[in-house]
């Protein structure tokens, strides 16, 4: 809709015109024109006390926010899904009294959701983002949801900002760009205006935001929640999960590219290896601290943009979660599935946790609108495995056919059924925790600490991986059109590290930061992916062979190959069968064209006599892709000569000797990345 404010205005834009709100340097208000007097912090009792319900500003922020998409999750959108099941490797019941935690032979069902935070349903999987892993735990004692992410921060310290962060970070209003990244003005501005973000922030531009599969990245439950055993003693914990595989990551120019060659990317890996039967396993692992330990550290165990370090809370890993059934159908089960934090079982309790608290009150309120009303629990990936008896009727979507006249406690018609159960018959209880205080809008002065442990994820990054972080502050401030903004961004992670904030303000030609020296020296291995365990096991390798191959040779090399878990894949000029000596034939599953170097993890050029002129244009092309993505290259016989300007190169492997070239490529494989190799 064209107009012209200044004169000639369509009679449809003045009939909208009296709709139109310009609310700069104006006093923030309720939607109700109440005026509002603090909008950093929900009203809690006391400064680390739990969030009250009479806060009727964070439920009206909250409420809104909740429903500004229908049907499209706001957040969250683009996931992918498979079912599975959980068993314990030892009881926890020193721990806790969670059923499913206590006998090692129980295999507890799960159903596991991963996706992306920022993009719609239609976004790119492969973008630079945190990554939803939530997993659905069908116990005996009803649902348990452990609703985490990748990345055990987050943005904000408080709940009531969880509006204001995501609205900074989605396309911006006035042109819906750019989709699904954080590249852009007022996602910055957010970061500079509220720095508790700064150590999410140093995450999200770590590789940790590119993994290469979701089979190959860690999952956090973010909060600190609480284990109580069965005589009521409570230990507080946070969640853990480690992929079997290791925790790897894609290059940032590969993952741009994997966007456009194949958007489905984490998808159709998750989904593929599952129909393989090269199952994803998460070992379960818990921090557990005892209530006596909780002011111990120098920060607060409840603030949600601080992690507790493994090296002093170390993690005890508890059992295994293998994925081994892909979906029926996407929008029945990973569409339709309801998860939420406070969807806990007897033995798991929360704490005060104020990002956590806003999240209790949350998540249903967003299943509300998502699902369509307040019987989302009957559809049925949602519904527990146990029964289920209360006195809740009708709505709409209502599957249930509730016989009997009573629908209400206390009563006699019914004999008072159905009636609370008590503790010792697995009557959930909460923990009773003192808690006395003012009601107060506030943070603890324990929270304010915004730069530490951001300084200390620096601190703790090998050096390609800082090199990383560096280059995403400089693509992402890059992209911001603002020169304010990208000096208050400069300035503000001059306080993580002077080092890296002179690099990227070098490279967005901003002004050199203030040097400051950080009194923060602590690293922890356990946040270096390079600490991560490295196997062959499921990586896929593009095999480029060409007509008058090596028959027995290479037929050898890929038989081990696949004996020790790696998965080839033939590429050739064209579809069909490619032929080699010895009457040996093999399967050509892409084309140059219906491929690409970044969508496998190694290449292998096999070699081949009869090949054309275009062939070995296009595997020139593969090969310099692959090279500058620091992957493992192998070639045999005539493969030698089309890497032979890379010899010598690390993660460059040639030979002869079909068993021992074998051996070495699968050990360059398993290293996944060669970050010594100098790439121009």
């Amino acid at each position: 809709m064209s107009s012209n404010r200044n004169g000639n205005q369509s009679s449809k834009d003045k009939q909208l015109e009296q709709f139109r709100v310009d609310d700069a340097n104006q006093k923030m208000t309720t939607n109700q024109g109440l005026k509002v007097s603090e909008d950093e912090f929900s009203l809690k009792a006391g400064e680390r006390g739990p969030t009250l319900l009479e806060d009727f500003h964070f439920r009206e922020k909250m409420t809104h926010f909740d429903h500004e998409r229908i049907p499209e999750r706001i957040v969250h959108a683009r996931g992918f899904a498979a079912h599975g099941e959980f068993e314990v490797y030892e009881s926890m019941k020193e721990y806790t009294r969670a059923k499913f935690l206590q006998d090692p032979a129980v295999k507890t069902p799960v159903f596991v959701r991963f996706s992306t935070v920022a993009g719609s349903r239609g976004s790119a999987e492969t973008v630079r983002d945190a990554r939803g892993f939530s997993t659905k735990f069908y116990t005996e004692e009803g649902n348990y949801d452990l609703v985490g992410n990748n990345i055990p921060v987050f943005f904000i310290q408080d709940a009531i900002k969880f509006p204001d962060l995501v609205h900074a970070l989605k396309p911006e209003p006035h042109n819906e760009m750019p989709q699904a990244a954080s590249a852009h003005d007022t996602f910055w501005d957010f970061i500079a205006n509220n720095q508790e973000s700064a150590h999410m922030v140093m995450w999200a531009m770590s590789d940790r935001a590119i993994p290469r599969s979701l089979r190959m990245m860690e999952g956090f439950g973010v909060h600190t929640f609480r284990f109580v055993n069965d005589q009521g003693k409570a230990h507080f914990v946070k969640f853990h999960w480690k992929p079997v595989l290791g925790t790897h990551s894609l290059v940032w120019d590969e993952a741009q590219k994997i966007s456009g060659k194949d958007p489905d990317f984490h998808r159709r890996d998750l989904w593929e290896s599952i129909e393989m039967g090269n199952y994803p396993e998460f070992e379960l692992g818990v921090q557990l601290l005892s209530e006596e330990d909780e002011f111990k550290f120098d920060f607060d165990i409840l603030d949600p943009t601080k992690l507790w370090p493994e090296e002093d809370i170390p993690v005890k890993i508890i059992g295994k979660m293998t994925l081994n059934r892909n979906v029926d159908n996407v929008f029945a089960e990973t569409e339709q599935v309801a998860f939420h934090p406070g969807h806990v079982v007897p033995g798991i309790d929360f704490s005060n946790d104020p990002l956590l608290q806003g999240r209790l009150f949350s998540y249903t309120d967003t299943q509300l609108s998502r699902l369509g009303g307040p019987n989302f629990h009957e559809i049925p990936i949602n519904r527990p495995v146990c029964p289920f008896h209360n006195n809740q009727r009708d709505g709409i979507h209502r599957q249930t056919i509730n016989v009997g006249q009573v629908s209400y406690h206390k009563n006699s018609l019914a004999a008072n059924s159905p009636e609370p159960a008590s503790e010792d018959e697995g009557g959930y209880v909460h923990y009773q925790e003192k808690v006395e205080g003012r009601k107060v809008r506030n943070r603890s002065e324990s929270f304010k600490d915004f730069f530490s442990q951001a300084t200390m994820f620096w601190n703790s990054m090998s050096d390609p991986e800082k090199k990383h972080i560096i280059e995403a502050f400089s693509f992402e401030l890059g992209k911001v059109k603002s020169k304010s903004i990208q000096q208050q961004v400069v300035d503000m992670f001059a306080n993580v590290s002077t080092e890296l904030a002179t690099a990227f303000a070098l490279a967005i030609g901003a002004d050199q930061p203030e040097a400051k020296v950080s009194s923060v020296t602590k690293s922890s291995p356990a946040l270096s992916m390079e600490n991560t365990k490295k196997v062959p096991l499921t990586r896929k390798v593009g095999v480029i062979v060409g007509n008058g191959f090596n028959g027995s040779e290479i037929m050898a090399v890929l038989e081990f190959l696949q004996t020790s878990g790696v998965q080839p894949e033939i590429i050739s000029e064209m579809l069909g069968k490619v032929k080699g000596t010895g009457n040996a034939e093999l399967n050509v599953d892409h084309t140059f064209l219906t491929s690409d170097a970044v969508l496998f993890d190694a290449l292998y050029a096999a070699g081949g006599t009869d090949v054309s002129e275009k062939f070995l244009k296009k595997t020139a092309y593969f090969i310099e892709e692959a090279f500058s993505h620091y992957k493992p290259i192998g070639a045999t016989h005539e493969g030698t000569q089309w890497v032979e300007k890379l010899e010598g190169t690390p993660g460059i492997v040639t030979g002869t000797n079909g068993k021992e070239f074998a051996v070495q490529f699968v050990e360059a494989i398993a290293a996944h990345r060669h970050w010594d190799r100098k790439v121009e």
